[in-house]
């Protein structure tokens, strides 16, 4: 009986920190009405809901991170983080998601359309998300400087052959 109450701690524990412990509570913010980036962090509105400023400040964590295939797909903790992992990271501290998506999933996630603070664009192969007015993305960019990694980016990309989906009521 020890044996199997010890077992169930340890696989509560270990759910814990792999779907969620470690997301930040606090980080920058700005007074404007949307999201800031200053030296490739993001700087949340410090009037927009908790769970936009927590799913910005949670997407700021990986800013020094690799792309990976595949990364970030089976927890939410990982060495590198792919366009679905990257989006599943930052919704997932949000406390949007309890568990990564990829991107087939992210095209039937939360409702239709643009939100309000959140949108979620995706396609099989890719995803991307703009909150608060940035956009995160894995991709270059529009400069040849950048590599493939999960970054904040000012410049837009156009939705089409994207499925456009937000987060209920955000």
């Amino acid at each position: 009986m020890r044996l199997a109450i010890s077992l169930i701690l340890a696989l509560i524990l270990c759910g814990s920190w792999l779907y969620g412990a470690t997301f930040p509570d606090r980080g920058p913010t700005t007074a404007s009405s949307r999201a800031a980036l200053q030296n490739g962090v993001a700087l949340a509105p410090a009037n927009a809901p908790r769970a936009v400023k927590r799913a910005i400040w949670a997407a700021n964590q990986l800013r020094s991170k690799p792309y990976r295939y595949g990364g970030g797909h089976a927890s939410f903790h990982d060495n590198g983080y792919d366009c679905s992992g990257t989006v599943s990271y930052a919704l997932g501290g949000a406390g949007l998601i309890s568990s990564p998506l990829n991107s087939s999933d992210f095209r039937r996630y939360g409702e239709r359309g643009q939100g309000r603070w959140i949108t979620v664009y995706a396609r099989n192969g890719h995803t991307f998300a703009v909150i608060a007015g940035l956009r995160l993305d894995t991709t270059p960019g529009d400069s040849s400087r950048y590599r493939w990694a999960p970054r904040w980016q000012r410049s837009t990309r156009g939705p089409a052959g994207f499925e456009v989906r937000h987060p209920v009521g955000l």
